[in-house]
């Protein structure tokens, strides 16, 4: 039987919704967190996420993770971590589901091509752009734009990695229209998401980098926390083959940083004396994070994953194409708007900022494939060496 912590979000005294509750919207009995995840769930943005990088770019191996997989992971992580702390389940995996959504094709290249297009023009944030794509963008209903998900929600996916105090334009928009509080804290349910992001790509990325050969065991085992896993591991199987070992050990680590956050986090709860939601919003500090010790370890893998793997030489130089094609269609839809769908040319405002940041919301929505397919149209060939895996 589930006990809700008094700390935890409770979707009976949620803040309400930008527009409030729709006509005829009691389908079936969920919670208020429930039908935000399932809104996510439901939406094509989220159906995108599965031709979106994580780590490698367009990849033709059905065995990597793409954005929705990640996703997935992270949702996973998530809910251990929320019912293990008495948090709301279905807040906790509606945040992590629909963290990434806002992820321009092409990963970070992507982000920082669109960065570079819209600088004079208030610039590009992917999780400024999830709240657009959520409240603006991504409109089934008619009675409203958006997906009009829970103030609680929205708080959550703005606020996970920490007080928000000078926020991008898109955020800043959505923010005048319906606060969500940016100076404070966002709830635990927030924070086990952010968390729960970092331990999942912290680990699977190692299985992919593996995977691809860009890593490999010799290089793991010069991370001391890592050699010593692997040692225990291999000495408890000494017969096993070396690929099960080395998904044994990448799943011991989840382990030993979900534990490790769990302690940690009950240790802060307690020392701070939170008894309440708004305790934890008013609270100064993070309470959901790895121990001191951990997070050093965490540090040393992060370092160890940007100099091995997120700029090894093949990745940079595939990122550099992925920012030209992102560049070129930017330039190329601002030249010629009669390129863009006609829904998209219809929408589109005569002047700037506005113009320019419609054309990237059409950019940022597309998958890794749509985006290469467009490029294509656009130039007679297909960008070479977008795809090294």
């Amino acid at each position: 039987m589930f006990s809700r912590a008094p700390y935890a979000s409770d979707p009976d005294r949620s803040r309400g919704r930008e527009f409030g509750l729709e006509q005829g919207s009691a389908r079936g009995p969920r919670s208020a967190f429930q039908r935000d995840r399932d809104r996510i769930i439901h939406s094509i943005a989220f159906r995108r996420l599965r031709h979106k990088t994580q780590v490698f770019v367009a990849p033709d191996g059905d065995h990597y993770r793409v954005r929705l997989t990640h996703s997935l992971e992270v949702a996973q992580i998530g809910r251990v971590m929320a019912r293990a702390l008495g948090l709301d389940e279905d807040l906790t995996e509606a945040l992590c589901l629909a963290h990434d959504i806002g992820h321009p094709p092409f990963g970070h290249a992507g982000e920082a091509a669109l960065q570079a297009a819209l600088a004079d023009h208030g610039g590009f944030d992917h999780n400024a752009n999830t709240l657009r794509v959520l409240m603006r963008l991504e409109s089934p209903y008619v009675e409203h734009d958006g997906l009009n998900l829970s103030w609680d929600m929205l708080e959550g996916l703005a606020k996970h990695n920490g007080p928000v105090s000078n926020a991008p334009w898109a955020l800043a928009e959505l923010d005048a229209a319906f606060s969500l509080d940016l100076g404070s804290h966002a709830s635990l349910e927030a924070q086990v998401a952010a968390i729960s992001d970092d331990i999942a790509y912290d680990n699977h990325d190692i299985d992919d980098g593996l995977r691809a050969g860009f890593l490999t065991l010799d290089h793991l085992l010069e991370l001391p926390s890592l050699a010593e896993q692997w040692y225990a591991i291999e000495a408890r199987f000494p017969r096993a083959p070396r690929d099960r070992l080395l998904r044994e050990m990448v799943r011991g680590q989840i382990g030993r940083m979900v534990n490790d956050v769990l302690i940690e986090t009950r240790s802060r709860i307690t020392a701070n004396g939170i008894s309440d939601v708004e305790a934890v919003r008013c609270a100064g500090q993070t309470l959901c994070g790895f121990s001191p010790a951990m997070r050093g370890e965490e540090r040393v893998l992060k370092q160890f994953m940007y100099a091995r793997l997120y700029l090894h030489p093949e990745q940079v130089a595939t990122a550099d194409v992925a920012r030209n094609v992102i560049a070129h269609l930017f330039a190329a839809y601002s030249d010629d708007p009669g390129l863009l769908p006609q829904g998209w040319r219809d929408r589109l405002p005569q002047d700037n900022p506005k113009r320019a940041r419609v054309i990237a919301d059409y950019i940022a929505g597309m998958t890794d494939r749509f985006a290469i397919d467009q490029f294509a149209r656009l130039t007679g060939e297909a960008p070479a060496g977008l795809r090294n895996v």
